[in-house]
């Protein structure tokens, strides 16, 4: 029993008894119209992902040396620390920002800027900078203990005065950031806490450059 093929062909149409009338040529008008949604499909896609998934950065300065360099590229997980609500419905509860995480952030004093700093005092701590290094005050160690910073250069001391009396106790959305590169970091130390609202998001991603490309995880203490 033979098994008979179906195949799909185009033939060409030269050489052939019957003629074929010429094909009508794509207007500008038309052309530019396609690439028009081409372009708002693409915007469609990807501007919800940017949004509320994850977003690029470029690192511009040297505050987060040596964990993260001039011009590395990276990617911000939105999706973690947001809240998806429709009406009174909750669909996603956000978490909270964990201490030794990189965080994106839109600059308090001016929220056009975005900076990049690491979470080092969460809601409800007191922090204290002293002897050259960084000081943890809360319900589990009422008199404090001095954080152990691996991610830091030997040797760097973290210099600063902070608050009343040398300390500072955070709000119940408050954060305590600072650079990695403390001498040459404009942080919480400067400015002040870091409003929770002003948060776009954690670091997780570094793309470029290609030879630093991994998953980033936040500090361990």
């Amino acid at each position: 029993m033979n098994s008979q093929e179906t195949n799909t062909k185009i033939s060409s149409t030269s050489g052939s008894g019957g003629s074929v009338p010429p094909e009508s040529g794509t207007s500008v008008a038309g052309f530019f119209w396609d690439l028009f949604k081409i372009f708002l499909i693409a915007f469609l896609i990807t501007a919800p992902f940017r949004l509320f998934v994850a977003e690029p950065f470029v690192v511009s300065g040297s505050s987060m040396y040596p964990s993260f360099h001039d011009k590395d590229y990276l990617v911000v997980d939105r999706f973690t620390y947001s809240n998806w609500k429709v009406g009174s419905i909750n669909l996603k509860k956000g978490e909270e920002p964990k201490r030794g995480e990189v965080l994106v952030f839109k600059y308090p004093k001016d929220t056009s800027q975005y900076f990049v700093k690491r979470v080092i005092a969460l809601p409800g701590e007191t922090v204290q900078v002293f002897q050259g290094g960084v000081f943890i005050y809360n319900q589990e160690h009422p008199d404090g203990y001095k954080l152990d910073e691996s991610y830091l250069p030997e040797n760097l001391q973290t210099q600063g005065i902070i608050g009343k009396n040398g300390k500072l106790t955070l709000g119940s959305e408050e954060y305590f950031v600072l650079g990695d590169n403390r001498p040459a970091s404009s942080d919480s130390r400067v400015w002040g806490v870091l409003p929770k609202e002003d948060i776009v998001g954690r670091v997780f991603l570094r793309v470029l450059p290609v030879e630093d490309f991994g998953i980033i995880r936040g500090a361990t203490y």
